[in-house]
């Protein structure tokens, strides 16, 4: 589903509930709530920021500088041994 659909179907279920006072307050609250975890989550990218990190991931690993998971390893073992 695209964004402009399910803008769409938000709107459309809005307006549902635009008589009812205290659902819309519900509604509002949990938006609120929404927007404020986007804001502090640190690990949310642009779409621009995340191609950024693979090309510089890419450069790294043409210069040597990449670090590679052993066959056979675990992914425990793995962290252990980078960490």
């Amino acid at each position: 589903m695209t964004a402009i659909q399910l803008n769409a179907e938000i709107l459309r279920n809005l307006g549902a509930l635009a008589e009812d006072e205290s659902m819309l307050k519900r509604v509002a609250k949990y938006l609120r709530k929404l927007v404020s975890e986007k804001e502090v989550d640190p690990t949310l990218l642009s779409k621009e920021e995340f191609f950024a990190r693979i090309d510089e991931a890419r450069e790294q690993i043409k210069r040597g500088e990449g670090i590679e998971m052993l066959p056979n390893e675990s992914l425990d073992e793995f962290l252990q041994r980078v960490g």
